[in-house]
């Protein structure tokens, strides 16, 4: 398939039937994570719900949930972490399950994160789905589900939510739907930063499904006509792209309104996180200091071997003619998250959304024979339930 060819989506009434394989495979290897973390935790004498709902990035959702944005901690060495570092909806969201329930805005969370970690499976299916076949779209989101920080997806943060927009906006481009893609991107863009990704590939591809619409408008062009019945409205697709850049642009705005900064308001409140963009050279230091002695220079390999894989598998998503949506998603998606001078350990997280690197692999499972695919992503499993477990109880996710 081409990067701008489409084809007609599954009925909607079998649509479910077909995902289904992936998304029992997803809720397995999601309780197999929960079940592991609960036991790993109560050996500890500490709640399992309690890391899940109630530390590290939760905590501040569900403060803006509860009390609205202007909350802020002002550090000894002079940093502000301010509220305004985060995107709305997700505390939207929250603030909503407490209203039309008896659960809390921290119960809230953990139901939306519930919620849109099966929304997000089931994107995800649907776009391998639509480029690659049934049997790769299953096995992209089990490798999905066993990532090694794949315990985030239960959590109260705001990933799955995120990931269940880009994957379902970005299948709407695939398929045509430009307003449905545009919503997703505007919605998407109030729930994380990086919902800028999201909005560039639409926007990449509507230009570039302009410029074969215009040639397939040539005398010689009537047969490349017949091939974009999805881009024939040119209405829809404009006000898709319109649409898009509304949600991350209306905040961002709005931030910098409120703090009085301007349109740049929102990059003063990330540099009070030590958030930035210095195109990797901060990441670049913290690898080549793990060098200084033997036993952190294997981390510092570590650390090499993972990022060279990331570029890899995006550089075979490439050779493999990816869409163009996914590229250019994927491309913006790994630069912020790798390119970014904040946390380190974060970065593994920042890079959950980035779901169509694990295409290639998925194609390479499904090749496979089911008992060896089955013996790989059962392994996988087991071992990336444990770590979730030991990773919550010890350092966790910032």
């Amino acid at each position: 398939m081409t990067d701008l060819e489409t084809r007609a989506a599954p009925p909607r009434a079998g649509a479910l039937r077909r995902a289904a394989p992936a998304l029992l495979g997803y809720a397995a290897v999601r309780v197999l994570g929960l079940v592991t973390l609960a036991v790993w935790s109560a050996a500890r004498d500490k709640s399992a719900y309690t890391l899940l709902t109630a530390r590290w990035d939760a905590l501040w959702y569900t403060r803006v949930a509860e009390l609205g944005y202007g909350y802020e901690v002002r550090l000894p060495n002079g940093d502000v972490h301010s509220n305004l570092a985060f995107f709305p909806l997700l505390p939207w969201l929250e603030r909503l399950v407490a209203a039309v329930s008896p659960l809390s805005h921290a119960d809230g969370g953990f139901v939306v994160s519930l919620c849109a970690s099966v929304a997000a499976a089931w994107g995800i299916f649907a776009v391998a789905d639509h480029v690659y076949g049934r049997r790769a779209g299953v096995f992209a989101v089990l490798l999905w589900a066993v990532l090694p920080v794949g315990i985030v997806q239960s959590m109260a943060y705001s990933e799955s939510l995120f990931t269940a927009l880009a994957a379902w906006a970005l299948y709407a481009v695939l398929t045509g739907r430009w307003v449905t893609a545009g919503t997703l991107a505007l919605l998407a863009g109030l729930t994380r930063p990086v919902g800028l990704a999201v909005v560039a590939a639409v926007w990449a591809t509507g230009i570039a499904t302009f410029v074969r619409d215009r040639r397939a408008a040539e005398p010689d062009g009537a047969r490349d006509a017949l091939r974009a019945p999805a881009s024939a409205d040119g209405t829809r697709r404009v006000l898709g792209m319109l649409l898009a850049p509304l949600g991350a642009a209306g905040y961002v705005l709005w931030v910098g309104h409120r703090t009085g900064k301007g349109p740049l308001g929102y990059l003063d409140v990330q540099a009070g996180w030590r958030n930035g963009f210095d195109g990797g050279y901060a990441f670049a230091r913290f690898v080549g200091e793990k060098f200084a002695s033997f036993p952190s220079a294997l981390a510092g390999m570590g650390l090499i071997l993972g990022v060279a894989s990331v570029v890899w598998l995006y550089v075979t998503g490439v050779r493999g003619r990816q869409p163009l949506p996914l590229l250019v998603y994927t491309g913006i998606v790994v630069a912020l998250a790798l390119c970014a001078s904040s946390y380190f350990g974060s970065k593994p997280r920042l890079l959950l959304p980035a779901f169509p690197l694990l295409l290639p692999l998925a194609l390479a499972l499904a090749r496979l024979r089911p008992r060896r695919s089955a013996l790989v992503l059962g392994s996988v499993a087991i071992a990336s339930a444990v770590y979730g477990a030991f990773w919550l109880n010890g350092s966790g996710p910032p």
